[in-house]
């Protein structure tokens, strides 16, 4: 008996739900022994927290619960998935050609076709069907994704031969030859993907491609809706950011992490940084001449955006080049106009939804615009955080001719904050780290990602908050931007894209040890594992100092001249 239980591991699902398997057991094996979430199947698992394919061995006792597509992890485990179904369709029926996913746009990925030197093919609707076609094949045929784990010289051999010569150089130039690497065998292909894939594609029926010139958007379920493909919705100014930010890179030379790594390798970061800082000012000074030359018109600037956008920075460059121009600015938080605490709305858990457009005084706000804007002399509230009351202190305000308002918050570009305003009256700017650089031709770092490292670096050194902490509260603040934030975006009458080139190379030293510092039983830990596995392959920038201190990345970093 004593030896029977020496071959069987405990595996404790859920909160507390225990159970005997013999050692050796697959992780699909466990779960099918537990009921399943809504009728979805698991796609992987966490493992003591941290997600693995439903193809590993256990070998000792274990936490285990399933990750499905009802979840961010579930979802980005299928889009990566079926990214992979997409190259092989495609070299299948075009052997020379490559898929390079550039970003996520209307629920979707675009992406493009490329030669064997690089550059982009435009994809005809008939290619575009012969390629889902192609798909659906190897969906049906449900061959699995083979987890290997071999060293990164092994890794890095095996991408050369398979004819990856960029990943392979990305792989030996960033990690230590003998440093482990999870790579994935489908078929003839045998890939590095940073992160587990679903068990098979038999897993991946749910998909959609559409043409979308010059490339096609691979549609698939989202967390919220995992039984059926979200509904296509146009977002034109969007894709001209996207558009304007690949046209940038390649200017410059920097189109993916390899291509910063030499610039980093090489002592160009100074001129990355100039080049990236000049495009932002570019693009500001563009904003500021378009409400300059409507200041007729327009009395009230709105800057909006998700957490971690820039938009505090953004807000003082403007209204600095506003000054320049003659324009008084005078900026009103939202903040201020809270409801006292027990009027805040609660949130589906009961608990205050402080992101809610329903926890601001909307009648009195936009009683307070109504007036300034016709000149009338209005005494402003502060919202005082401590006893969850609003306070009046004397503050006064009345605009003189040449004054603009300036509001900055999370609902700016919903009409209903500021609907005592006519919208010919008002001038919207969605700001956000809109576009980043992707590992390698294949494989993206999603912007959200960028938003989240920067806010676990200010939370660490400015609020004294662990990296545990700041990932404790995202699955919150994401919900609230999907709610109050993304469903406006495409409303503004311009967006500035806050992220910087180099970012990633700047925060690696100051996020790589806040991370780190997770361990193996912190819920937090399979997220810090992911950002991991692709900020290990970014060659770190040393010096800062190349960064101005009116830098939007100062905001997070510290050395801000707005005293941010």
């Amino acid at each position: 008996m004593e030896a029977d239980r020496e071959n069987t591991i405990e595996v404790t699902y859920g909160d507390s739900v225990k159970a005997r398997f013999r050692a050796g057991a697959t992780l699909s094996e466990v779960l099918a022994s537990f009921p399943a979430d809504s009728g979805l199947k698991p796609l992987a698992a966490k493992v003591d927290n941290a997600i693995r394919s439903l193809h590993l061995e256990l070998a000792s006792d274990a936490s285990v619960e399933p990750v499905y597509l009802s979840c961010e992890d579930g979802e980005r485990l299928y889009w990566r998935s079926l990214t992979a179904v997409l190259v092989r369709a495609t070299r299948l029926l075009k052997p020379s050609v490559d898929v390079r996913v550039e970003h996520a746009l209307s629920h979707g990925m675009y992406c493009e076709l490329v030669d064997d030197k690089g550059g982009s093919l435009s994809v005809t609707e008939k290619e575009v069907r012969s390629i889902e076609s192609a798909m659906k094949e190897l969906i049906d045929r449900d061959e699995p994704f083979e987890p290997l784990e071999v060293s990164a010289r092994e890794a890095a051999a095996i991408l050369r031969e398979k004819g990856r010569e960029g990943k392979a150089e990305l792989i030996a130039s960033s990690l230590d030859s003998s440093a482990r690497v999870r790579m994935f065998r489908y078929g003839d292909m045998v890939d590095c993907y940073y992160g587990d894939l679903v068990p098979s594609a038999g897993y991946l029926r749910i998909f959609a491609l559409r043409s979308y010139l010059p490339g096609l958007i691979m549609l698939y379920p989202k967390r919220y809706s995992p039984h059926s493909l979200p509904r296509w919705e146009e977002q034109r100014k969007l894709s001209r950011v996207f558009y304007k930010s690949a046209v940038f890179g390649r200017t410059i030379g920097v189109t993916d992490l390899l291509t910063l790594n030499e610039a980093v390798d090489e002592g160009r970061a100074w001129e990355i940084v100039a080049l990236s800082e000049a495009r932002q000012e570019r693009d500001l000074v563009r904003i500021v001449d378009e409400i300059s030359g409507n200041r007729d018109r327009i009395g009230l600037v709105l800057i909006a955006g998700p957490t971690s956008s820039g938009k505090t920075t953004f807000a003082q460059r403007l209204s600095l080049y506003l000054r320049l121009n003659g324009i008084v600015p005078h900026a009103i938080s939202m903040d201020d106009y809270f409801f006292e605490r027990d009027r805040t709305p609660l949130d589906e858990c009961g608990k205050p939804d402080f992101e809610s457009i329903r926890a601001i005084d909307l009648e009195l706000f936009n009683e307070h615009l109504a007036r300034l804007v016709t000149g009338d002399e209005v005494s402003l509230p502060t919202f005082n955080f401590q006893t969850g009351e609003r306070e009046y202190r004397g503050r006064k305000l009345r605009l003189g001719e040449n004054s603009m308002l300036i509001v900055e918050g999370i609902h700016g570009l919903n009409d209903e904050l500021t609907s005592a305003i006519p919208k010919e009256n008002k001038y919207r700017v969605y700001v956000s780290a809109l576009t980043q650089l992707n590992v390698d031709t294949n494989t993206r770092i999603q912007t959200t990602d960028t938003r989240l490292i920067r806010r676990i670096v200010r939370d660490s050194h400015k609020r004294g908050h662990s990296a545990s902490r700041t990932l404790e509260l995202w699955d919150a603040v994401r919900r609230a931007e999907k709610r109050d934030i993304f469903p406006f975006q495409e409303q503004a009458d311009a967006m500035f894209d806050s992220s910087l080139v180099y970012e990633l190379a700047a925060l690696r030293p100051l996020i790589e040890p806040l991370l780190k510092s997770i361990s193996r039983s912190d819920r937090g830990y399979a997220q810090a594992e992911r950002l991991l596995s692709f900020l290990q392959l970014v060659h770190p920038m040393e010096d800062l100092s190349p960064i101005p201190s009116t830098s939007i990345l100062r905001e997070f970093i510290g050395g801000s001249c707005f005293g941010i």
